[in-house]
């Protein structure tokens, strides 16, 4: 049995998508309302981060093509394939947020599987804590506001130095004049 030329092309492309992606997230979406995935997909494409179902012998095969191992064992069932090329945390940051404003933890309506970084394969423990890392964003606005504090209080002493010089200059004035 030959693969199709149209399969063929899905295959290479899953692959392309696999190797070029920082972060991905697989997930189960069985009994996942209209209104709930067009909602995930909104906040997803917001995020930068793309997502569609996946046949899992496709991605099974673009994952060995890939030379990715440990994704096999989780290829059963529904399979919806969220990834980002630019930002790691971003799709487990997403689906995460999404089962837990949702409260989908205990429905199994979206579950994830097995997510990776930079082309190593986590587990779902380490894709949960993955999604509970500050973003980009906030690591950078913490980081300025770590160097700014010193800035700030460097400046604030330069202005009690300087204040207190006007004030010494201004009582030897007064003093002279007086005198």
């Amino acid at each position: 049995m030959g693969v199709t030329s149209a399969k063929q092309a899905v295959v290479a492309q899953l692959k392309e998508q696999l190797e070029s992606a920082k972060g991905v997230v697989l997930t189960s979406y069985k009994g996942l309302t209209v209104a709930q995935d067009t909602e995930l997909r909104r906040e997803l494409r917001e995020a930068g981060v793309s997502y569609h179902v996946v046949k899992n012998t496709m991605l099974r095969i673009a994952a060995k093509e890939a030379g990715i191992e440990g994704i096999e064992e989780h290829l059963e069932g529904t399979t919806a394939f969220a990834f980002s090329t630019e930002d790691a945390v971003a799709p487990a940051k997403v689906i995460c947020g999404f089962i837990k404003k949702n409260k989908l933890e205990d429905a199994e309506v979206l579950t994830v599987k097995v997510g990776m970084v930079e082309g190593k394969v986590i587990g779902v423990d380490e894709v949960k804590a993955l999604a509970a890392l500050p973003s980009r964003e906030e690591l950078i606005a913490k980081l300025l506001g770590s160097m700014n504090a010193p800035i700030s209080n460097t400046v604030n002493v330069l202005q009690g130095v300087i204040r207190n010089a006007v004030y010494v200059l201004d009582a030897i004035r007064s003093q002279k004049e007086s005198a």
